[in-house]
């Protein structure tokens, strides 16, 4: 069976990678959270890792940073006043980076992150890195794009978790993140498979 055109192909959107400089990088949820514990994901050290790499060649480019961070109140495991919910310190905010805190999977939601990235003088393309592939990113993606901007979301640097599916059976976690990925392409935004894509 051969793959169907995409939406982006039909509605004639571009599909050109942009490169870093020209950018504002969002990273999304990169907490503790999803390193240990009940919210564990699979590839989580290989995504931390390739976001601290994201993020640094960002910085070296004088690229726009903005940090998301989930906060799901006292107690849980995204509780953000807790080292549990606190962003890794391999991708930690530097002095002037602005930290946006949200409550839903769309960063966008209810949030400021919209205004921070007016203030940013961001232009149309982001970059999107963090937890999870199938939820926040993908999420945040579809924000994005709706609000007319033009978002890339960074393969190696997100990851997730498998997950029943309604048929009992379990959807493992790296077919959960290239679903995700897939419906990013299909028409919400451009997949770059690694850091590397960008910064060519």
């Amino acid at each position: 069976m051969s793959a169907s055109t995409t939406l982006r192909a039909v509605m004639g959107l571009d599909d050109r990678l942009p490169h870093l400089k020209d950018t504002t990088l969002v990273m999304i949820d990169f907490q503790n959270t999803y390193r240990t514990g009940v919210m564990a994901l699979e590839g989580a050290g290989e995504a931390l890792a390739a976001g601290a790499r994201l993020l640094s060649a960002a910085r070296a480019l004088g690229v726009p940073v903005v940090h998301v961070v989930n906060d799901g109140g006292p107690g849980s495991p995204y509780d953000i006043r807790a080292d549990i919910g606190a962003i890794s310190g391999e991708v930690a905010p530097l002095d002037g980076e602005p930290v946006v805190v949200k409550q839903f999977p769309d960063a966008f939601h209810a949030t400021d992150l919209e205004a921070t990235l007016r203030t940013l003088d961001a232009g149309p393309d982001l970059v999107l890195a963090g937890f999870m592939t199938h939820m926040c990113v993908a999420f945040t993606a579809q924000g994005a794009f709706t609000l007319g901007y033009r978002p890339t979301v960074v393969a190696e640097a997100t990851a997730t978790r498998s997950l029943a599916a309604p048929d009992g059976t379990t959807v493992p976690a790296a077919t959960l993140h290239d679903a995700a990925l897939t419906t990013v392409g299909d028409l919400f935004g451009l997949v770059a498979r690694t850091v590397d894509d960008l910064t060519r």
